[in-house]
């Protein structure tokens, strides 16, 4: 953000805590290599109020903290602060000075520093449940388990029985009917040589008659 007063500019800066927070500044040097310094307040008609840095323009010749350095080229006139380690008292106004020789031109910028907190996201992690309801009558299955009933061969096989007594007497007639036939038909089906044995056995025996029939005639 950009505001010019009557004589200095006036910059904000944003930073994080535990974060290096650098406050811009620079001048030219085409008509030489010159002086500044850095305070906490707003630039006053001279020097700086409550200084924190100093610099020649070669080197600093003053220094309130550590954590207050010129980590820019000062001989091409980069005189940008950096602040170690921010922390939220270092929030506040402070003031670039480059002393400029001549009735009032030194070059002012006044900077509003911010040091926010760093953002923490608290969000917990996104769990999603499915659930499948199946419609009654239908097998039940889930993710983990599934349970399956089939149904066993001697129940397939097992012969169906009426659940009520019969109407009509021809239906128990039916019935028994049908019994008697499944009955009868069941060894034939099983054993088929044993009537082939029958029927050889009957042709012999009536050959037999036959023959004693001529024999008596």
């Amino acid at each position: 953000i950009l505001s010019t007063g009557s004589t200095a500019l006036e910059l904000v800066v944003i930073g994080e805590v535990g974060q290096d927070v650098t406050v811009p500044c620079h001048y030219s040097v085409r008509n030489g290599i010159t002086s500044m310094c850095w305070g906490r307040d707003r630039c006053p008609n001279s020097k700086c109020s409550r200084p924190i840095i100093w610099t020649d323009g070669w080197k600093v010749t003053e220094q309130h903290s550590s954590r207050y350095q010129l980590k820019g080229d000062l001989r091409s006139g980069d005189v940008s602060l950096t602040i170690v380690d921010a922390r939220e008292e270092d929030t506040g106004t402070y003031c670039c000075r480059v002393e400029i020789p001549g009735l009032f031109n030194d070059q002012l910028i006044n900077h509003k520093v911010v040091v926010q907190k760093a953002r923490i996201s608290t969000a917990s992690p996104h769990t999603h449940t499915s659930e499948q309801t199946s419609a009654p009558g239908s097998t039940s299955e889930s993710s983990s388990t599934v349970t399956r009933t089939w149904p066993s061969d001697s129940a397939s096989e097992a012969p169906h029985t009426a659940s009520t007594p019969c109407s009509d007497p021809s239906d128990c007639l039916d019935v028994a009917a049908n019994l008697q036939n499944t009955s009868v038909s069941l060894p034939s089906q099983q054993h088929p040589e044993h009537g082939l044995y029958i029927g050889i056995g009957s042709c012999t025996a009536l050959l037999l008659i036959l023959i004693l029939a001529l024999f008596l005639t």
